[in-house]
C-alpha cells in the first residue's frame, strides 16, 4: 500500500473558487485546507462515535457481563 492516496473531490465552480482564495488569502493550498477539514471531520466522528460506544457499553453492561460468562 502508498503512503498516500490520491482522492478526488468534485467541488462546484463556486466552491472551488471559494478555496482557491481562501487558499490564497492564508498562503496555503487548495489540499493543504481539504486535507485539514478532513483530519478535523474525521476527530469529531471518531470523538462522537467513541462516546456513543462508551454509553452504550454502560447502558448494556449487565448483558454484554452475562454474555461473557
Amino acid at each position: 500500500m502508498k503512503d498516500t492516496d490520491d482522492l478526488v473531490i468534485r467541488l462546484s465552480a463556486a466552491e472551488a473558487a471559494e478555496l482557491a482564495d481562501l487558499a490564497d488569502a492564508s498562503g496555503s493550498t487548495p489540499g493543504e485546507h481539504a486535507l485539514a477539514a478532513v483530519r478535523e471531520h474525521l476527530r469529531r466522528e471518531r470523538e462522537r462515535v467513541g462516546t456513543a460506544a462508551e454509553r452504550l457499553a454502560r447502558l448494556h453492561a449487565p448483558l454484554l457481563k452475562r454474555l461473557g460468562e
